[in-house]
């Protein structure tokens, strides 16, 4: 098929993320990758600034990754969790084990991100389901948070500024504290906590578990909090005998400068869920990871199973591709890369903090923000990026860079001069 036919079916027949199916956003045709850069059909090469939603963490085309893949593939592409076992799934479930804050030791697979926060709910429900504690089956959040878009996902997504506002009627109704305010950077107040603090206090009767992203709050506004903020919900938690949820699908894997988001406050949560960077974006796979405590309790109780098993739960070649990303993480200098990466968008951003146009610029980790005054036109500004010669993807307000570990200085550098140019642009 030429390019001209493949993107007219695609209008006429694909559905995109976010997107109008009658008046949809264009589309740039990717015919290859590699290392750091996209390979349109048109000839061009852009610069991937977002690693792929935050998933291709060593870059593309990557030898490792793809022998592990081939290798797998001559040997077992798939076979039914149920009952049955391979190589592939324990050696990720033992370095997961060994890499995760410790006393998280019990590994479920599952699919994707979104499907990861559904399982650690449900484990949290039945949690207290098998102590008897039928009274706590609520969740308790913070504003301007993100967990994914399947169902009860979008129950502890933020309720005003989400995407799900139209879901509001049918959604489980649950608790949402004020969102924390005090910066990553910024001196710690402990006023901040107390939205959460008196949520906690006047019904942990009825919560059984707290869910957030830890340091980082992704899709909901690209926020980075004070650790501090954690702190006290490990706290509280504790004190109200409440299971803490670490969403650490984004932050997960060195993104935030830590190889966790938990780790900026040395805390260890009850139920940590993990995906994207997981398998180095190759593909498609999540887990949660929890307590030897939270296993036994929810087996001691009726049904004495976890009821959930998804069909292709740990598939072996999303599980080998999931070890070499691991191992390549580990025998890399990953913190020494994004320490690098960071200074070098706190640099490349700076010009944008000039303009008056310009909110806020913030950046932890290899996450760069530059958030505006009034949100974008998405069709305009990808457009402007693509000839700019990079691949950015904002989302309302937020003009934001998650670039691959992967990513050398003079090609941050000229990812970062595109932002500039491209944001300069929008007053």
């Amino acid at each position: 098929m030429t390019m001209s036919d493949i993107l007219d079916f695609d209008r006429r027949h694909l559905w995109h993320p976010y997107t109008s199916i009658e008046d949809p956003l264009p589309v740039y045709q990717v015919e290859s990758a590699s290392g750091v850069r996209l390979c349109l059909a048109d000839g061009r090469e852009i610069i991937d600034g977002m690693s792929s939603w935050w998933a291709v963490i060593h870059g593309y085309d990557n030898g490792v990754l793809k022998d592990a893949l081939k290798e797998q593939i001559d040997k077992l592409p798939h076979v039914m969790f149920g009952g049955l076992s391979h190589e592939p799934a324990v050696a990720l479930g033992r370095l997961l084990v060994e890499m995760t804050p410790a006393g998280l030791e019990r590994v479920f697979f599952c699919d994707s991100g979104s499907v990861a926060v559904e399982v650690a709910m449900k484990m949290t429900m039945q949690y207290f389901h098998a102590r008897k504690e039928s009274a706590k089956k609520k969740f308790l959040t913070i504003r301007s948070g993100y967990h994914g878009d399947t169902f009860h996902a979008m129950s502890v997504c933020d309720p005003v500024t989400g995407m799900h506002q139209i879901y509001s009627g049918v959604l489980p109704s649950y608790f949402f504290a004020d969102r924390p305010e005090v910066g990553f950077y910024e001196q710690w107040d402990e006023s901040d906590i107390n939205s959460f603090r008196t949520l906690m206090e006047d019904h942990h009767q009825e919560i059984c578990g707290v869910i957030l992203e830890p340091v980082v709050q992704g899709a909901g506004g690209m926020r980075f909090y004070h650790p501090n903020y954690l702190r006290r919900v490990r706290e509280l938690c504790d004190s109200y005998d409440v299971l803490l949820i670490a969403d650490e699908i984004a932050t997960g894997f060195g993104r935030s400068g830590e190889l966790f988001g938990c780790d900026h406050a040395d805390i260890v949560p009850d139920i940590m869920c993990l995906g994207k960077a997981l398998t180095g974006g190759y593909m498609t796979l999540a887990a949660v990871v929890t307590t030897a405590e939270v296993g036994r309790v929810i087996s001691s109780g009726e049904p004495h199973v976890f009821m959930h098993g998804p069909t292709y739960m740990a598939n072996p070649l999303a599980c080998s591709v999931g070890i070499a990303s691991l191992r390549l993480l580990r025998e890399n200098d990953w913190q020494g890369a994004v320490k690098r990466i960071e200074s070098e968008l706190v640099k490349g951003l700076a010009p944008c903090r000039t303009m008056e146009h310009v909110a806020d610029v913030r950046v932890l980790g290899a996450i760069g923000v530059v958030e505006l005054e009034r949100p974008v036109n998405m069709t305009q500004i990808q457009q402007q990026f693509v000839d700019n010669g990079v691949w950015v993807r904002p989302f309302g307000k937020t003009v934001y860079l998650m670039p691959p570990f992967c990513m050398n200085t003079a090609d941050t550098a000229l990812l970062t001069e595109a932002v500039v140019r491209v944001v300069a642009g929008q007053e």
